[in-house]
């Protein structure tokens, strides 16, 4: 053998070494595991091309979403999104995963995404609309409240929304209109009976407050802020041993409800008992017959649900604290305070 043939051997096997190693460590589709029974499925095409992103399945990154993994949604319905651009509920999802984390901008981003794919696409509309309010943006969230309330006039949830809106922007008595008409078309809308509850109480109105309180806290007497806030108003209308019954009921429900032990605790120091006792059931009766005369008003009237646009972006307020739809109410050394809750009125269709 010719010390030239002999070369050829090891030349080919310094070659192919490389070849080898090169296959072993990108030869082979990655996942990417990110969570405990949740992986997204990767594309050959995907693994062969640098820099391509992974597809992921919409029922991974929902499945992620209804676990309360929001970051993760997040994460995963970006990367759905870039392989599934034409899907306007990817981008809807991706928005709300977002608004779940507190990133609006990155939330009205998607949901302005979803909307130039389908400008009529409602749950965008809405869950874009309360991510506006909850921004402090009350104006532009009228305007596409509106847009909803065009396509579909008697639209609750679009009713209970502008309830929202109006009273941001200082119409009260607009606002209360849109949840009376909001409770016409569903008469068991609880967060509609809270909302106007809320907006009772803190134009002191209190006794006005009972009533749907009341019935908020007949249909989910396991519900701590409705029965938080009617201990407030309760206690406001000068029941305080009803108000003590109420907020036992929101601390029986979640003990480290902080608002509902202090009422209680003040309501019990005060020792004042009153004259006579409230009847809730009553009140909720009664409120059931105010729903039926306002029902009655609606179907009377054969125009279309009137959007008015307000005048001024004042905020109706007491003592500089604003209302909000999610919000409950407790007095603290005589003012009332108010903090944000999850919202269940936000449930996205599928």
């Amino acid at each position: 053998m010719s010390r030239t043939s002999a070369r050829y051997p090891m030349l080919l096997i310094s070659i192919l070494i490389p070849l080898a190693a090169g296959c072993g460590r990108s030869g082979q589709p990655k996942t990417t595991s990110t969570s405990a029974g949740a992986t997204p499925t990767v594309t050959a095409a995907a693994a062969e091309t640098p820099g391509a992103v992974a597809a992921v399945s919409y029922e991974t990154a929902e499945s992620a979403f209804g676990a309360g993994r929001y970051p993760e949604a997040v994460e995963l319905f970006t990367a759905y999104n870039a392989t599934h651009p034409e899907n306007p509920w990817g981008h809807y999802m991706l928005g709300m995963s977002a608004w779940k984390t507190g990133e609006h901008e990155k939330a009205l981003n998607a949901f302005d995404q979803a909307l130039q794919l389908d400008p009529n696409h409602r749950k965008s509309l809405f869950n874009s609309s309360r991510v506006l309010l909850d921004s402090g943006r009350p104006k532009e969230a009228l305007e596409r409240i509106e847009k909803t309330l065009a396509l579909e006039p008697m639209s609750n949830e679009g009713l209970r929304l502008l309830g929202r809106v109006r009273y941001e922007l200082g119409d009260v008595d607009g606002a209360i209109e849109a949840y009376h008409r909001a409770l016409s078309i569903d008469e068991r809308d609880i967060w509609s009976m809270n909302n106007l509850g809320l907006i009772y109480i803190q134009q002191d109105r209190s006794s006005e407050a009972l009533a749907p309180l009341a019935r908020a806290v007949e249909l989910r007497s396991n519900a701590p802020v409705f029965q938080n806030n009617l201990g407030t108003a309760l206690e406001r209308s000068g029941y305080p041993t009803a108000a003590a019954q109420a907020y036992e009921a929101a601390i029986a429900v979640d003990s480290t409800y902080e608002k509902a032990a202090v009422g209680l605790a003040r309501v019990t120091s005060e020792q004042k008992p009153e004259s006579t006792p409230v009847d809730l059931t009553a009140l909720s009766s009664k409120f059931q017959a105010d729903i039926e005369t306002w029902r009655a008003a609606v179907v009377a009237d054969t125009s279309t649900v009137p959007v008015p646009a307000v005048g001024d972006s004042s905020t109706a307020t007491v003592d500089s604290v604003a209302v909000d739809s999610v919000s409950d109410s407790v007095l603290v050394s005589g003012r009332i305070v108010s903090d944000s809750l999850e919202e269940c009125e936000s449930e996205e269709d599928r």
